[in-house]
């Protein structure tokens, strides 16, 4: 794998996809799959996948009857078993309404049971359904995620912990088992918007992963800058700055086939997911192929137009890693298998390529 120049410090540059098990319908036959075939979707693409050589497959978290998974470590367990060398994530742990420990003993575990793949995305999450149905207030949304970041870390850095905080109850010389097998399981934030978000990555000294959904990826540059800066004013290592870019996609041999294959699944997704049915608004195939354009970060095209947009945001971010999220709004299996296909074969090589020859 080509190496890739961030600062002073060369980074491989990874490519993985990831998925959040959505149960939307598909729009062309009104027929939404059951959790477990949707979960054994997910398993093949995991393989597929690894298969094909990407790096990295995400699982993501909610706790909806609309979504598949609300436990990713169970999910990436099996996922280990049918996959053989591709780094196995949360996308993402919601910390906030989960216990640190219990989330540390089990991507250990998961560390463990894959030979040292297992890596955690922790977020605050898009949707707050787990405050209530674990118990915890939403006022304390913003206090819960960063004392249980806090010790998450802990947890990586020591065999025996003693703790206090002010939102769970404190430990006192606790063993912490199992211990993963990596010396360091790696640990990111996952950050929407926010220059908190980022800036807290920064100062850990952890991984950021940075949703650019769509829109004009200009406007979040601000963030990467906001992230390294405090990664450098809390002196950590500059190998510790990671950025990984986020984002929805759909690759097919023409940029024109992509747009007109994924725009249903994708209006149906925004329709379902994100407030259009709350706003009452569907999205316009117009509409669509603005947000789809070349400028753009929604990553739908032809394999050159990918790897166009992927070139261009490392421009302005420097960024380690890039993961897209294909299965949306009840698309169906065998294309999500042909867009990985794509993605592995004639976007992931040419951009290490390109990124190669700049360091020249």
């Amino acid at each position: 794998m080509l190496s890739h120049e961030k600062g002073s410090h060369e980074a491989e540059f990874e490519f993985g996809i990831y998925t959040l098990g959505d149960l939307a319908a598909d729009p062309h036959t009104g027929r939404a799959l059951c959790a477990a075939a949707r979960i054994k979707e997910v398993i093949a693409a995991a393989k597929l996948a690894d298969d094909a050589g990407l790096d990295v497959f995400g699982v993501g978290e909610h706790h909806r009857l609309d979504f598949a998974i609300t436990s990713p470590p169970v999910l990436l367990a099996a996922i280990a078993q049918a996959t053989k060398r591709i780094r196995l994530t949360s996308a993402t742990t919601i910390l906030g309404t989960a216990d640190p420990v219990r989330v540390f003993e089990d991507f250990a575990t998961l560390d463990l049971l894959s030979d040292g793949r297992a890596e955690i995305i922790a977020g605050r999450g898009a949707y707050v359904e787990s405050f209530p149905l674990f118990g915890y207030e939403l006022e304390d949304y913003k206090e819960l995620f960063e004392e249980k970041m806090g010790l998450l870390l802990e947890l990586g850095e020591h065999e025996r912990i003693t703790w206090n905080g002010e939102l769970r109850s404190s430990l006192e010389d606790a063993e912490i088992a199992p211990r993963p097998f990596q010396t360091r399981m790696p640990i990111w934030v996952g950050v929407g918007g926010t220059p908190s978000s980022a800036q807290m990555a920064g100062k850990l000294g952890v991984g950021m992963a940075l949703a650019i959904l769509d829109g004009d990826p200009h406007r979040f540059q601000h963030l990467v800058t906001a992230y390294r800066e405090a990664v450098q004013a809390a002196m950590h290592p500059a190998i510790d700055s990671k950025v990984a870019i986020t984002s929805h996609g759909f690759i097919a041999k023409t940029t024109e086939q992509a747009i007109a294959d994924y725009y249903p699944y994708y209006a149906n997704y925004v329709y379902e997911f994100m407030g259009g049915r709350e706003r009452g608004e569907k999205l316009t195939k117009q509409q669509f192929e603005l947000m789809a354009s070349p400028e753009t970060a929604l990553a739908v095209g032809s394999p050159q137009q990918i790897v166009e947009k992927i070139l261009a945001q490392h421009e302005l971010f420097g960024h380690n890693r890039y993961m897209v999220q294909f299965d949306i709004g009840g698309q169906p299996y065998a294309k999500v298998a042909e867009a990985i296909e794509l993605l592995a074969a004639d976007v992931m090589p040419v951009v290490r390529r390109e990124l190669n020859k700049k360091r020249g």
